[in-house]
């Protein structure tokens, strides 16, 4: 039995969100709709579920002693993980203390690393996956595109949307893309994957929801990358029935072995009829930011009607829709959007401003998202929208 009383009391639900990025404030979001008591937690303040949590603390995640402390001081019901880069050893502690770890420590610990999941996906399930070695020092990975060949994709086995991520495409390329690796892994330098590219027609992310009722699949993302990180993606991809069923097979077999409640990002590699398992996420996904325009319940609200045990009886697509990040450059603490009222001139478009407090490098601040009779009309409106907003960085 579900029961969900009024917050702040003892009968109240309390969840801590450890990371509190764009996905972490639309889970907020959601479970505040079921009048859920949310605290959130980062490395940085103002991140963007700070601004509409009930509380919030400001600490690295990675930092064991603290994330310990801060979870036995509020005594959640609930520890919800929103990024990868967590001191994922003291959730399993945690767990074995009593805690509920979404959707399990054991998920969160073996996805945060490569190699945990990628083991488990082929060595345990037997899923079909690139072929790929590990290396810990730089003469092992020269020794190991040896053996993998070139092209491949080199990746620090502790990283997320594309930081630390590179391709070699000629012999030039190795010095750097070992450099690469070592500065852009999560927890800095250490242990990277060689995999051999995948020479696949187009990749897709499987949403996959583990609920009280069972587990249910969305309908497929297609999804376009730059260096790892998403820029654009649309629902549904087309693909055949019997493709489709197979993606659906692996993702079921994946988030099977993790276990637990709540959705998971499937990512795979489609080659004709083929279907190559890639990675997974134990956490509402980026490219499913469209589900915020394609359905009746975004994948930030399955996620929390999954962890809170409730239903999910029905989930319906509205009709072909795209998103499309909006990613500034600068360093600053200020900027501002412009010309909002163009990009919401034509019907089917919508935006959403994560509120990010500041901007380093390169950083996606928002997205779009659109609507239309065809998958290709939704791309093409999302990027006419995108075209008429302009960021000031100040």
């Amino acid at each position: 039995m579900a029961n969900i009383g009024n917050p702040f009391t003892k009968h109240g639900k309390k969840v801590v969100l450890c990371g509190s990025g764009e996905l972490g404030k639309e889970v907020a979001i959601e479970l505040q709709r079921y009048g859920v008591e949310v605290v959130a937690c980062d490395r940085y303040a103002g991140a963007p579920a700070m601004q509409i949590a009930q509380s919030c603390h400001v600490f690295p995640m990675l930092d064991a002693e603290k994330l310990g402390s801060v979870i036995e001081e509020e005594n959640p019901d609930l520890v919800i993980p929103e990024v990868e880069a967590i001191a994922t050893p003291k959730l399993i502690e945690l767990e074995k203390k009593g805690y509920h770890i979404i959707p399990t420590a054991k998920a969160t610990f073996l996805t945060m690393n490569r190699e945990g999941i990628r083991r488990l996906a082929a060595e345990e399930l037997g899923l079909p996956t690139s072929r790929y070695e590990f290396a810990e020092t730089e003469e092992e990975f020269k020794a190991a595109i040896g053996r993998i060949g070139i092209p491949c994709v080199v990746k620090p086995v502790m990283s997320s949307s594309g930081h630390g991520q590179s391709m070699v495409k000629k012999e030039s390329d190795i010095d750097t893309a070992w450099k690469i690796s070592q500065e852009g892994g999560r927890a800095g330098g250490g242990k990277v994957i060689v995999e051999g590219f995948v020479d696949f027609d187009y990749e897709i992310t499987l949403l996959t929801v583990r609920h009280i009722g069972g587990t249910t699949f969305l309908r497929p993302i297609g999804h376009h990358q730059v260096d790892g990180d998403y820029r654009e993606s649309w629902q549904p991809q087309a693909m055949s029935a019997e493709t489709e069923k197979k993606a659906q097979e692996i993702a079921g077999k994946i988030t099977a072995a993790l276990g637990g409640f709540g959705i998971f990002g499937v990512e795979l590699f489609i080659k004709g009829e083929d279907v190559i398992f890639s990675e997974v996420s134990p956490r509402p996904h980026d490219t499913g930011m469209v589900t915020m325009i394609s359905q009746d319940m975004s994948e930030f609200a399955l996620h929390a009607r999954a962890v809170l045990g409730l239903p999910i009886p029905e989930i319906k697509l509205y009709g072909p829709s795209a998103s499309k990040a909006i990613v500034v450059e600068g360093n600053t603490t200020e900027y501002e959007f412009l010309d909002v009222e163009k990009v919401l001139e034509e019907p089917g478009v919508q935006i959403r401003f994560f509120g990010k407090p500041e901007i380093k490098g390169h950083r996606r601040v928002g997205v779009i998202l659109a609507t239309d009779e065809t998958v290709e009309k939704a791309k093409e409106k999302a990027e006419r929208a995108y075209a008429k907003l302009k960021v000031k960085v100040y």
